[in-house]
C-alpha cells in the first residue's frame, strides 16, 4: 500500500497512530502527577520548576516513543500499557536532552515557548531575588534537565514489563543515553572548528539525533519483545536511514523554517553556529565571497532578519539546498526499502512514520 493513499486500512492505522499518541500523553501526565506529589513534599517553591518541565513534555510530535512501540510490535510484541509506558520514557529522556541543549546553545524559545533556562531566568527577576537570574535559569534548568534524566529511568524501570525483558532491553536503553550525550559533545565541539566536512557533520548526526531518535528506540521495543538478529539488524538499518533523514529536515528548518511551526526563531542555527550538513555543503560549493559571507554570519548571536536572508540566499544559490532535499529523499526511500521484512500492521504505520519524520513543515 502506497503511503499516504485513502483506503480503509491507511485510515484504520492512522488512527492507530493518534490513539498512541493519546495514551502516551496519558502516561506522562500520569507521571508527572506522582512526581509533582514528590516535588510538593519537598517544598512549594519547587512548583514553577514542575510547571516548566510540565509544559515541555505536552509537546513534540511523540516520535521516539512511536518507534519504539512499533519496533515492539513489529516484532510480535502484544499491545499493552507496560510498551506504553517504556515509550513514555523515552519523551522524558528527550525532555532532559531538549532542556540542556537549549542552556548550551543559548536559546530562547522550544516549542513556541520560553525555553526552561529562560522561563527560570524570568522567575527570578520578577521575584526580584538576589544574584544573576541568568546563572540561575541555566542552573535551575541543568537541574531540571538532570530530574528528567533520573524520571525517564524510573518509568522505564517501572513500566510493569517482566523484569527479564527490562534487563535485556536495558543495555540498549543505557547506550542510547550514553551515545547521545558523546554526540551532543561532538556537536559543540564541531561548533568550534574552523572548517567542517560533509563527513564530519553526518558523524555527529549519527550520534547526536539519528541513533538515538529513530534506530535505538526501535532497536529497544524490538529487543524487548524478543526481536531476532535478523530484524533487529532490519530495525537498525531503517533507523540509522531515516534518523539521518530526520535530522537533515531539522537542519533546513533551522535556516528555512517557519518559526510559527517550528516554534524557533528563524535561522537559530546560524547564530548558534551549528556546523550541519546544510553548511557544510555551502562552504563546499560557493565562491569565495560567498564562503567568507557564511563564516561572517556563522555565530553571530545578533545576526538579523535581513543577514539570515542573505545566507539563506547563499545556500539556495550554490545548490546546497537541493543537495540536502536530495539526500533527504534517498534516505527516506532507504529507510522504506528496507521494510519488506516486517508484519503488518507495524510495517504499514513506520511507511507513514518516515513521512511524518521527514514532513516539510517542522
Amino acid at each position: 500500500m502506497a503511503v499516504g493513499s485513502f483506503t480503509v486500512s491507511s485510515a484504520q492505522h492512522s488512527l492507530d497512530a493518534e490513539d498512541l499518541r493519546t495514551r502516551v500523553d496519558k502516561a506522562l501526565d500520569d507521571f508527572l502527577a506522582r512526581q509533582g506529589d514528590v516535588l510538593d513534599q519537598v517544598s512549594d517553591d519547587l512548583a514553577p520548576l514542575m510547571e516548566a518541565l510540565a509544559d515541555l513534555l505536552r509537546g513534540g510530535k511523540r516520535l521516539r516513543p512511536a518507534f519504539c512501540y512499533w519496533g515492539w510490535r513489529g516484532a510480535g510484541g502484544a499491545d499493552g500499557p507496560e510498551i506504553v509506558e517504556v515509550a513514555a520514557a523515552l519523551e522524558v529522556f528527550q525532555a532532559a536532552a531538549l532542556v540542556h541543549d537549549d542552556v548550551m546553545d543559548g536559546s530562547d524559545t522550544r516549542r513556541g515557548h520560553p525555553a526552561v533556562h529562560r522561563r527560570i531566568a524570568a522567575l527570578h527577576r520578577r521575584n526580584r531575588w538576589h544574584g544573576s537570574p541568568e546563572a540561575f535559569g541555566v542552573a535551575g534548568a541543568i537541574l531540571a534537565g538532570d530530574l528528567c534524566l533520573s524520571w525517564c529511568d524510573e518509568l522505564y524501570a517501572g513500566s510493569g514489563l517482566p523484569a527479564e525483558d527490562l534487563l535485556r532491553g536495558r543495555a540498549v536503553f543505557d547506550r542510547m543515553r550514553t551515545e547521545l550525550m558523546c554526540g551532543q559533545y561532538l556537536d559543540m565541539h564541531e561548533s568550534a572548528q574552523e572548517t567542517t566536512t560533509v563527513e564530519r557533520a553526518r558523524h555527529v548526526i549519527l550520534y547526536k539525533s539519528a541513533k538515538y531518535t529513530v534506530a535505538q528506540p526501535m532497536l529497544l521495543g524490538g529487543t524487548l519483545a524478543g526481536a531476532s538478529p535478523e530484524l533487529l539488524s532490519m530495525y537498525d538499518t531503517y533507523g540509522r536511514a531515516l534518523g539521518e533523514a530526520f535530522q537533515l529536515r531539522d537542519d533546513v528548518l533551522g535556516v528555512f523554517g517557519d518559526p510559527e511551526v517550528t516554534g524557533k526563531p528563524a535561522g537559530d542555527d546560524l547564530r548558534e553556529g551549528k556546523r550541519t550538513v546544510l553548511v557544510a555543503l555551502t562552504l563546499e560549493r560557493c565562491t569565495p565571497a560567498q564562503a567568507a559571507q557564511l563564516r561572517a554570519g556563522l555565530g553571530d548571536p545578533h545576526l538579523g532578519v535581513d543577514g539570515v536572508a542573505a545566507l539563506r540566499e547563499v545556500m539556495v544559490e550554490c545548490g546546497a539546498l537541493a543537495a540536502v532535499e536530495e539526500m533527504i529523499a534517498e534516505r527516506s526511500a532507504a529507510a522504506t526499502a528496507v521494510l519488506v521484512g516486517v508484519s503488518e500492521p507495524a510495517r504499514t504505520v513506520l511507511e507513514q512514520l518516515v513521512v511524518a519524520a521527514t514532513s516539510r513543515t517542522g
